[in-house]
């Protein structure tokens, strides 16, 4: 029977138990991750973006970690502030970047932004810019695996502000209904824009929300990488088996919602005590007291990444503009009455 108890997680196994390739790759994509939004909230200042931009840099390990633990055929819906769920799935940087610029060799050709990207080859299903909008997708993703005899599941994530939504409520009770391989990920940030999260909900873990269609519902801390990690391997096999389950990651930007928030509503003091916790260095120190990576092999992944970034930067840059004559391609339009 499917347990309705929120839970904590389980204690922290060794790290012996994951690959090392894993642990390597779960902190290489955290740091590009990082590198990449540092590169693109540059390119904004320099006035390079159209429109606003949305970064997750202190939440890294949610994205990454979790898709870590999914299989290339699962698939994924991510946030508007989803960049480390795409470098997750194994998208391409230097597509993203131009993406991210609107230039027309970004993976929606420059259409849709860091917003609305998407790739269907790596199993993104596209990122949304509507709160909650990409959790009924990933329920109608679950839906056609079910459907289709397939042994992959889709994982959908979005903000804490989210399971504020009717789309959240009636897609996760129709998900436990029909027992739908969908994992539930709510990157729980505190925020939902300026809104703190003992003003959105009467409970002390959102986990509950889970509980409360019959699913079960687990909540951790969403700085912990190895753990998230460990949560989404053991998650994927509970889905695929017997249905939905909620993961609530609890974690904190450290940068504003948007470029365009003056940040006013949370005291420098809070924000300096969460940089503390930060899950990239949380994660560095772990694999040098564990003796699986030097300080300075961690070094080189710091510098690559960087590097693969700014060449990332340079082919955005030199990418060609969306042609005007081409401004309604790919765009619905109906046919003649």
């Amino acid at each position: 029977m499917v347990s309705t108890h929120a839970r904590k997680a389980p204690p922290v196994e060794p790290l012996p138990e994951i690959a090392v390739a894993t642990l390597r790759l779960i902190y290489t994509r955290m740091v590009q991750t990082r590198r990449f939004e540092e590169a693109a909230a540059r390119l904004f200042t320099e006035g390079k973006v159209h429109g606003t931009a949305h970064f997750c840099v202190g939440e890294e390990a949610t994205g990454i970690a979790v898709c870590a633990a999914l299989q290339p055929e699962d698939r994924i819906t991510a946030t508007h502030r989803g960049h480390g769920q795409s470098i997750g799935k194994g998208m391409r940087l230097d597509l993203m970047m131009a993406e991210f610029l609107g230039k027309e060799t970004g993976y929606c050709r420059g259409r849709g932004g860091c917003m609305h990207i998407a790739d269907f080859a790596s199993g993104s299903l596209g990122a949304n810019g509507i709160v909650g909008g990409g959790i009924p997708i990933a329920v109608g993703a679950a839906l056609s695996q079910r459907m289709q005899g397939l042994s992959s599941i889709t994982a959908c994530f979005f903000g804490d502000g989210a399971t504020s939504t009717g789309s959240f409520h009636e897609s996760v009770n129709l998900a436990s209904v029909w027992k739908l391989p969908v994992l539930f990920v709510c990157v729980n940030n505190l925020y939902a824009m300026s809104t703190p999260l003992r003003r959105q909900a009467n409970i002390a873990d959102l986990a509950f929300r889970g509980q409360a269609y019959g699913i079960r519902s687990v909540s951790m801390d969403g700085n912990d990488a190895v753990g998230i990690y460990r949560a989404a391997r053991e998650a994927r096999e509970y889905v695929r088996e017997n249905g939905p389950m909620l993961l609530v990651l609890n974690t904190y930007r450290h940068m504003g919602h948007s470029k365009s928030d003056a940040n006013v509503y949370r005291t420098k003091q809070e924000i300096e005590e969460w940089k503390k916790r930060c899950p990239i260095k949380r994660m560095r120190a772990l694999l040098v007291a564990e003796g699986l990576f030097t300080s300075e092999e961690l070094d080189v992944i710091d510098a690559q990444s960087a590097a693969d970034v700014e060449e990332a930067v340079r082919f955005a840059e030199a990418s060609p503009n969306p042609r005007i004559e081409d401004a309604e391609r790919d765009v619905f339009k109906a046919g003649p009455a």
